[in-house]
């Protein structure tokens, strides 16, 4: 369920500026790295690397939930990610 609704977003070639798109490239870097990181514990550029995308994407969520809520609620259930704690 988690590749369809990623690649729905994904296939959307002529919107690869569009927050969901990022969000959605983001999620996939992170899931990857995940799993890298899985079997290399010390491998510490890629945890800083995971840090910094975990960020961006942090960012644009953020971002997203200000401007278009229903469309945030959307993003964070196809993508099948927790919402973000709010301040």
């Amino acid at each position: 369920m988690i590749k369809n609704s990623f690649m729905s977003i994904m296939s959307q070639e002529e919107n690869r500026g569009s927050v969901e798109f990022q969000i959605a490239r983001f999620t996939n870097k992170i899931r990857s790295l995940t799993s890298h990181l899985e079997l290399h514990r010390k491998d510490y550029l890629s945890q800083r690397g995971l840090r910094k995308i975990l960020g961006k994407r942090q960012r644009l969520l953020s971002y997203l939930a200000k401007k278009d809520r229903v469309r945030y609620k959307e993003l964070i259930n196809q993508l099948d990610i927790r919402e973000s704690k709010t301040r």
